[in-house]
């Protein structure tokens, strides 16, 4: 009897998808910064989408202004276990939707070490709105994505390591 074939590891899958939301994070922004600021906001597809300049100290919809610090190490924790987690990582999918998830927490941690007032309390920079819906970034899209994969992903039985859960 054969052993049974185990999946690659899907690391690389992970760290990829990672790096690319970070790179389009930090350039979408640096332009944002220099394009935005101080200006009215662009309107764009006949003004369902705007591009405005936006500094976040908080959250989500600028909730808890007070606690960026308590944000930043929240950040630091979800990118210490997701890279603990990838070494388990057999599933293209979850591969796929912890890069997204580890790659926007990445990205606003980013701003939150590098940017005014200073490190660790830094202001994330917002330039995306909606009707109806606070200004945001491509991190947190990316991590609403990967949030809304890891959900529906959990839902399915798919396990990190590519096997079902048996119902």
């Amino acid at each position: 009897m054969q052993p049974a074939v185990q999946p690659k590891r899907r690391v690389g899958v992970l760290l990829g998808v990672a790096l690319f939301v970070l790179a389009l994070d930090i350039v979408t922004k640096i332009i944002a910064v220099k394009e935005l600021t101080n200006r009215a906001p662009v309107r764009v597809l006949g003004g369902f989408l705007k591009l405005t300049e936006s500094r976040n100290p908080g959250a989500a919809f600028s909730l808890g202004t007070s606690l960026t610090v308590l944000y930043s190490a929240i950040a630091v924790t979800v990118i210490i276990v997701i890279l603990r987690t990838s070494r388990r990582i057999r599933s293209l999918p979850w591969a796929i939707t912890l890069g997204l998830l580890l790659g926007g927490a990445t990205g606003n941690l980013t701003d939150r070490i590098f940017r005014s007032p200073g490190p660790f309390r830094g202001w994330v920079v917002d330039w995306i709105q909606l009707p109806h819906w606070p200004v945001f970034n491509l991190a947190d899209s990316a991590i609403v994505c990967g949030g809304i994969l890891a959900v529906l992903l959990s839902a399915r039985g798919l396990r990190l390591d590519g096997t079902r859960e048996q119902r």
